[in-house]
């Protein structure tokens, strides 16, 4: 399978936010190129990802439709940024993919009632790692950034992210994509120390961590469709059980 042009990877997926009309129809053509949506091997690999997804979130049983929702809201984002439909397909995969490293945590820890020791959360910490390491070695995976993606998608813009300590610009975009999509979730879902919050609870956290914690073009697009992802997550959820998730 060939891979992208250097175009998408440093301009997209590496870590810039200035996408200018030209390069959008750079990285357009690029992607379809590997990755167009009709394609029968772009839907296997989508299949592929978002069965892994689900199974991640089958090993806890409190994580139901956790990697579902931060796929499709991640992929609004991405569009809202005005990323290209290729694009923002691979950010869907990255978005399925983004906790099959906690296939490598215990199960006692993940659905754990309570409060996590030092240890317990360093097993939880490990897991972009894990999952990255995982990917790696599918050259699709690894020639589109979402193995990096994975890795990178609980890095802050203040640097006191995991687990390479990254800011702002330096964090892989669609990784910066992810992280809003992945709070927005969990900050729905009930947790053992909390309630589940509502959706304007959780526009507020995901604003008021603009620029610390979220890249704030990331947030601004967020909050541009906000009411669509609403929408889609009360679709997607209807009257599925109150769950718990350790992000």
């Amino acid at each position: 399978m060939s891979t992208l042009p250097p175009v998408v990877r440093p301009a997209v997926l590496a870590g810039r936010t200035d996408v200018s009309s030209s390069l959008r129809r750079d990285m357009t053509r690029a992607v379809y190129g590997l990755v167009e949506p009709r394609t029968a091997a772009a839907t296997v690999i989508h299949q592929f990802a978002e069965s892994l997804g689900a199974a991640i979130d089958a090993k806890d049983p409190h994580t139901s439709l956790h990697s579902e929702e931060v796929a499709e809201i991640a992929q609004r984002i991405a569009l809202a940024m005005g990323l290209s439909p290729g694009v923002a397909d691979l950010i869907h995969v990255a978005g399925h993919l983004h906790d099959i490293g906690k296939i490598g945590v215990p199960d006692a820890v993940l659905g754990k009632q309570g409060p996590l020791s030092v240890a317990e959360w360093k097993l939880v910490r490990r897991h972009p790692d894990m999952g990255a390491e995982i990917l790696d070695p599918v050259p699709f995976f690894k020639d589109t950034g979402i193995v990096d993606m994975v890795r990178h998608h609980h890095e802050r813009c203040d640097g006191k992210g995991y687990p390479g300590g990254l800011r702002s610009a330096g964090i892989p975009l669609g990784a910066r994509i992810i992280a809003v999509a992945d709070s927005l979730s969990a900050i729905l879902q009930d947790r053992p120390y909390r309630g589940a919050r509502s959706f304007e609870s959780a526009c507020l956290e995901i604003r008021h961590c603009s620029g610390t914690q979220f890249d704030p073009i990331v947030v601004n697009a967020f909050l541009k469709v906000k009411d669509e992802v609403k929408a889609m997550m009360k679709g997607l959820r209807g009257n599925a059980p109150a769950v718990v998730s350790r992000s």
